[in-house]
């Protein structure tokens, strides 16, 4: 019976990786795989890690590495599509392989669910293989919370903020990079600009094979699933840059990955404000069309209704009322000058920081840039970009993509429309002195920007003698942001480097704060002329039915007197029947053709 009994037992644990249940016999694997959901135009998709290992030459480099080994592909490199043109022509014969694991720690129980992608083809960097996890957290056999990983990081969330369908999580993946994200709408805060979507492939639990780590033979292996470097230099820029391909998922991160627990627990965590914030920059575009809809709606029925009340005087435009040496025609001037000034503005650089790096940085090869090359570019065309220098040129870095001169050149426009009409030059020129202010408010945030580098950049490097040094570069620029130049040397890995940086506002946002300037005086000048334009078809509240100079009708031959009738005095209700010309005010006679003040002729 015993005999029975003992056999039944090695069968039973025989069949546990068959159906993915974890070492404990209590959670299984397969009861909470993940559903993937993808971004429309990603080309790599979760696959079996012995394709890359039947694609790539196993290099060891011993000269500069201190023996360390690479799977590189033999199909491209991280400067073409070879690898993922060539997985794509294999992709069928290969299917999609999720790995797991699981392990119990002293308080919780863990599962991870490790990605292999052939290549990372993100918005900051790019590289051959890549390592991705997901985690969920058990206590008492409940599923408690999450963590996703997302480049050296991650985020973690309670499980009751991630989305599911049943007790299976959904995953969006960021295209190229497949960082993991708790929401489709996620990825745009942060340097590395994520590009997510529901929009996509999609793949639930059924459509791929969960494969247990634990049985798989490279697990060991330390080295790196990607491109192998053939100088030191270029070991040293792509390990910096993040090309040089990632460890297994024993080794990522030096192994806190694999120690699901503490690594977890040092996430950012996810909240609804969060959500909230980065709901909103996904639909930015969405959100400021359905805006500009509704002011444009309401302005044209301002200016209807003004229409109807007081009409739109002879000139619709108010800023058109330019007649004469006066303030209001001054002022009318300056604002057109200002306008025209700031669309110049539009389209010029705003703010640029240029650097030319020298030196003898890593032992026995020289670096020289050539010439000065942009390390940040901000204008309102192609929003921020930073980039930083690399032995093959300035490798791009991070960007904050958003079209501000359209939403600047959207306000101009709509300063123009709310002018239509305006009798009085104190409300327009209160209009003016609001855009003027709009105008200056660019200018002055790349300015707050730029004084706030001083203290975020050296902080961000962490201290020690690198932080040293960032923060003698940096300081010559927090304390001079209009413009300037420096010369920085330093030692550093046993020889010297010497860095010269230019900084300094650009064509763009000088047109701009001129602009602002402008249209803030144009506004000042027309409050202060405190005059009518036109005379408006009912007196204005406080303001007498004013009229403009007379523009007399030919003159036509006098008839002789005759006598006549005395006239009848009009009752009440005659009275009341009495009209007045709609372009200048004045009383019209009963019978009238034509204003005996302006000329206008009547129908």
């Amino acid at each position: 019976m015993r005999r029975k009994f003992a056999l039944i037992s090695i069968l039973l644990l025989a069949l546990i990786p068959l159906f993915g249940v974890s070492c404990s016999g209590q959670i299984n694997a397969s009861d909470y795989a993940p559903i993937f959901y993808f971004e429309a135009e990603e080309t790599c998709y979760p696959i079996d890690a012995s394709y890359h290992l039947d694609n790539s030459d196993y290099i060891c480099v011993n000269e500069f590495l201190e023996e360390t080994c690479f799977y590189d592909n033999t199909h491209g490199t991280i400067n073409d599509e070879g690898v993922i043109n060539h997985y794509q022509s294999v992709m069928s014969t290969y299917g999609y392989t999720v790995y797991y694991q699981t392990f119990s720690s002293e308080t919780s129980e863990i599962i991870q669910y490790w990605m292999f992608y052939v290549f990372n083809k993100g918005e900051l960097n790019q590289h051959e293989g890549d390592w991705e996890m997901v985690q969920i957290v058990f206590e008492n056999d409940e599923p408690t919370g999450v963590a996703y990983s997302q480049h050296h990081s991650g985020q973690k969330a309670t499980w009751s903020q991630v989305e599911k369908e049943g007790n299976h999580i959904k995953v969006y993946v960021a295209r190229g990079s497949h960082a993991n994200y708790l929401r489709s709408f996620s990825g745009k805060i942060g340097i590395a600009s994520d590009i997510v979507g529901a929009n996509g492939k999609v793949l639930k639990p059924s459509d791929y094979t969960l494969d247990d780590l634990e049985d798989e033979t490279w697990l060991n292996f330390t080295g790196r699933w990607g491109e192998a470097p053939d100088t030191e230099a270029s070991a040293l820029e792509a390990e910096f840059l993040g090309q040089a391909g990632p460890n297994g998922p024993k080794y990522r991160e030096d192994g806190a990955m694999w120690d699901g627990a503490s690594w977890g627990n040092s996430l950012f965590p996810a909240n609804d404000m969060m959500f909230m914030a980065e709901w909103f920059f996904y639909n930015f575009i969405l959100i400021f069309i359905i805006i500009t809809i509704v002011i444009l709606a309401l302005m044209a029925f301002r200016i209807y209704r003004r229409h109807k009340k007081y009409g739109l005087g002879p000139r619709i435009v108010s800023m058109l009322y330019i007649k004469g040496l006066n303030l209001h025609s001054i002022g009318n001037i300056l604002c057109i000058v200002g306008i025209i000034l700031a669309f110049i503005g539009l389209f010029n650089p705003w703010y640029f920081i240029s650097y030319e790096a020298s030196g003898s940085v890593i032992t026995g090869t020289s670096f020289q840039t050539e010439g000065i090359v942009n390390l940040l570019s901000f204008d309102g065309l192609n929003g921020l970009h930073v980039t930083i220098p690399g032995a093959s040129g300035p490798i791009p870095m991070g960007s904050f993509v958003l079209p501000f001169s359209v939403f600047i050149a959207i306000g101009l426009i709509f300063m123009i429309i709310a002018t239509i009409g305006i009798p009085l030059s104190k409300k327009l020129g209160t209009k003016y002195i609001w855009r003027g202010v709009r105008l200056l408010i660019p200018f002055i945030l790349i300015l707050v920007l730029i004084l706030a580098i001083g203290s975020i950049v050296p902080s961000m490097a962490g201290g020690g003698q690198a932080s040293s040094y960032i923060q003698d570069i940096i300081d010559p620029l927090a304390s001079s942001p209009f413009g300037g130049q420096s010369s920085t040397s330093f030692d550093v890995s046993g020889g010297t480097a010497q860095i010269n940086l230019q900084w300094g506002l650009g064509l763009g946002a000088w047109l701009l704060l001129f602009a602002g300037i402008i249209i803030l005086v144009s506004g000042i000048l027309e409050i202060i002329a405190n005059s009518q334009f036109f005379v408006t078809k009912i007196p204005l509240p406080g303001k007498a039915l004013t009229r403009m100079p007379a523009q007399h009708p030919p003159l036509v031959q006098q008839q002789p007197p005759q006598q006549q009738a005395p006239q009848k005095q009009a009752s009440p209700k005659e009275k009341s029947k009495v009209t007045f010309c709609t372009e200048c005010g004045a009383e019209l006679g009963d019978k009238a053709t034509f204003c005996t003040e302006c000329g206008k002729k009547l129908k």
